[in-house]
């Protein structure tokens, strides 16, 4: 017996659709584009971001297209703004350190994210933060946000040891017991003194 593979090729039926909204992977507006039936009939047609190729849809194409220049130009604006805004931003970053300096934590895209939200208000998929791997050193730092495919921000910050901090509190915390061995040492006095009566 010969043991042969057989390829199972199924020619999937494919019917083209004209795009009425940005859809990621796919197209944006105005764009014929070639999907499996079962896509547009369950998904692009019921949901109304496609419509089947006609004479008249074909003629409604140019309204599509100036509706896609207007999205694509109000999504750079605003991108740019953005940008802006994020290059004026300074934001320092605490991390916990050792004796020796080094970091126990480290900053990440998501921490860059949420301290973005939290200060400027500005909703940014980490995805889009260029950030090779988490940052572990103290000092200033530089990281690229891919916000449009045509803007780019650069966001500055500083990254500082928790350690001086620490030293306050830790010097706080040994006058407080210093505080209360000498209550304790009165308190005996008094106690001995009691007895003694």
């Amino acid at each position: 017996m010969k043991n042969s593979k057989r390829v199972l090729e199924i020619d999937m039926p494919l019917t083209e659709l004209i795009l009425t909204e940005n859809i990621p992977g796919l197209g944006a507006e105005a764009d014929v584009v070639k999907v499996r039936r079962g896509y547009a009939r369950n998904y692009l047609l019921p949901h109304g971001k496609a419509h089947e190729v006609t004479p008249g849809a074909l003629r409604q194409i140019d309204a599509l297209k100036q509706k896609r220049a207007e999205r694509e130009v109000r999504e750079l604006n605003e991108a740019e703004e953005l940008a802006r805004r994020i290059g004026k931003a300074r934001f320092v970053f605490t991390l916990e350190t050792g004796e020796t300096g080094k970091a126990f934590g480290s900053v990440t895209a998501q921490d860059i994210v949420n301290r973005l939200k939290n200060e400027i208000g500005a909703e940014i998929d980490r995805h889009k933060i260029v950030l090779e791997r988490p940052i572990k050193d103290t000092g200033e730092h530089e990281v690229a946000i891919k916000l449009h495919h045509d803007v780019t921000a650069q966001l500055v910050f500083q990254v500082k040891s928790a350690e001086e901090p620490k030293g306050e509190a830790v010097s706080a915390a040994t006058e407080e017991s210093e505080k209360r061995k000498k209550h304790r040492f009165f308190h005996r006095k008094k106690e001995e003194k009691k007895e003694t009566e």
